[in-house]
């Protein structure tokens, strides 16, 4: 009789595959070669960094929301505003992360601490206590989700911006590095949610947690030996006095500590969102008129995409929080764990992503691409009809049956071909619109209004709980039916302006610094003209 139970074969299996992925990361990243499948071969680095990241983000947050109600014992409503509380300070905290690289550290460093932090964050996951919210371990918790929350603020932004930074703005091939990243991304986020989830919820919170800490130090690893094959991308704007460089490892720790006593009390955050959200576009706006037209105007194009993240990803992020409860409670999964159940989605944008980005560059030849206004217009269409299928087909097969698995599986597609029709677009839009100084600060803002938009899916999932704070599911059948109607009214107005805001974008005037530089030497009259440290030469 085997000694080994299936925990053990389960997390030997998980092992195996981490092993596994590792190598092939640091494969990829220190081989020599430039590029590899028609792309820079740091993008395919980045992608494994990332991915590892993301396994560990992923895996965690598919738990999160049953670590909250069976552990920590909160109710359902209480546990998805903490849960949209987490998430949305996961997404604020790359605007100082952006700002930081922008002026100081460069992204490069910047992801190496914020990785450091990560790491330090999922190793403190793991220590479970013995549970309910008299425990003091629940400390022990709260500083795990600060350092999580930090951490990610110091690499969320910036190795997207360094995706951005091996293309010039006019190289067609953008978008589709987006989406494979995005790929990367996704491939982390399954095979983590897997993992973790299953040895989460049968074998152990510590183990579930423990693994994803694994992860995301795998991720560094790969990250730190392939950094060459980055070539300039990521460095620091100047070179920077040691003293001051620590100074910013400074604050992050510094933050670490505001962030554990602010994610205690979501009724702040919810204040703070609000009066820092109203200042950070203002900043933005007062920014962007002191740029020429053509620029000021790009800038406009980028508040009006951000401007749609609070709704989309409200609607998006109750996989984490209510769908994930509502999996648990309401639906015939077969004896599957329901965290498992959050898997689909990255699968689904594994196998689709290609697809998309295919369809990009298809469209794309022959002049008929979907300007990106009106991809996020599509996407608020498909995630509207993702809350009506499931609202809709649950009602048909009655409130009081358990609903079937196949209108999960039907809710996730909805949702993920909306998300490639935004994320990964918005990404690129941001990178390719914004100003170079302050390329990070955009990309910081992006994720600043996906914050937002967490916080908001926060807000939602406590509405299904009801006044009692336990789920209903025909209460949470009515919260999704009224939002998938606001999200489909939303879309139809912004296909009707999107034509408009890509007149604002400018994308046929869009130029990288060389090349206008190449420009201004051409232009330049020869002879008498010639400055005369260039005679000399």
């Amino acid at each position: 009789m085997s000694l080994w139970t299936e925990g053990d074969w389960i997390a030997a299996i998980a092992v195996l595959v981490l092993a596994g992925f590792l190598a092939v990361g640091v494969k990829v990243a220190t081989q020599r070669e430039p590029e590899f499948a028609g792309h820079p071969k740091g993008l395919y680095m980045l992608f494994f960094a990332e991915m590892w990241e993301r396994f560990s983000y992923y895996g965690m947050r598919a738990i999160l929301i049953f670590y909250l109600t069976q552990h920590w014992l909160f109710s359902d409503s209480k546990s998805t505003l903490i849960y949209g509380a987490y998430t949305s300070l996961v997404y604020i905290t790359p605007v100082l992360g952006g700002y930081l690289a922008d002026r100081y550290l460069g992204q490069r460093k910047a992801v190496v601490f914020g990785g450091l932090l990560l790491a330090v964050g999922h190793s403190l996951m793991a220590v479970e206590g013995v549970g309910g919210q008299d425990d003091p371990t629940i400390n022990v918790f709260w500083a795990a989700l600060a350092f999580i929350i930090v951490g990610s603020g110091f690499l969320k932004a910036n190795i997207s911006v360094m995706v951005g930074q091996l293309y010039k703005l006019t190289d067609v091939r953008r978008d589709g590095a987006y989406t494979i990243f995005y790929m990367g991304i996704n491939v982390g986020a399954a095979i983590g949610t897997i993992l973790v989830a299953y040895l989460g919820q049968t074998v152990g919170w510590g183990v579930g947690f423990g693994l994803a800490g694994i992860g995301m130090l795998a991720g560094l690893v790969v990250f730190v030996l392939g950094k060459r094959a980055l070539g300039g991308a990521g460095e620091a704007p100047k070179p920077l006095a040691r003293n001051r460089e620590l100074a910013i490892y400074a604050i992050g720790i510094g933050a670490v500590a505001v962030i554990w006593a602010l994610i205690q009390y979501q009724d702040v955050i919810q204040t703070l969102l609000a009066i820092s959200g109203v200042a950070l576009l203002g900043y933005v706006l007062f920014e962007s008129f002191k740029l020429p037209k053509e620029p000021r105007e790009r800038m406009f194009a980028i508040l009006f995409l951000i401007a749609l993240n609070p709704l989309f990803w409200g609607l998006f992020e109750q996989a984490g929080g209510s769908m994930n409860l509502f999996t648990d409670k309401f639906v015939d999964r077969g004896g599957v764990p329901s965290g498992i159940f959050q898997s689909i989605n990255p699968i689904y944008i594994i196998l689709l992503a290609p697809i998309f980005a295919g369809l990009w560059q298809w469209l794309g030849r022959r002049g008929s691409e979907p300007s990106a206004p009106a991809k996020f217009g599509l996407a608020l269409v498909q995630m509207g009809l993702a809350n009506l299928v499931l609202v809709y087909g649950a009602e048909a097969y009655g409130v009081a049956a358990m609903t079937p698995v196949i209108l999960v599986f039907m809710y996730y597609l909805l949702a993920t071909m909306a998300e490639l029709c935004l994320s990964p677009v918005g990404l690129s839009a941001m990178n390719r619109l914004a100003p170079s100084y302050l390329a990070s600060l955009i990309m910081g803002a992006w994720f600043y209004m996906t914050a937002v938009g967490n916080f908001v899916a926060g807000k939602i999932g406590e509405a299904t709980g009801g006044e009692g704070g336990a789920m209903s599911k025909q209460g949470l059948l009515d919260v999704y039916e009224m939002f998938g109607w606001i999200s489909i009214g939303v879309a139809v107005a912004v296909l009707l302006v999107s034509p408009l805001v890509k007149k604002l974008m400018h994308l046929d005037t869009l130029r990288d610094a060389d090349e206008l530089a190449g420009q201004a030497e051409l232009a330049e009259p020869q002879g008498a003209g010639m400055h005369p440290e260039r005679e000399t030469r």
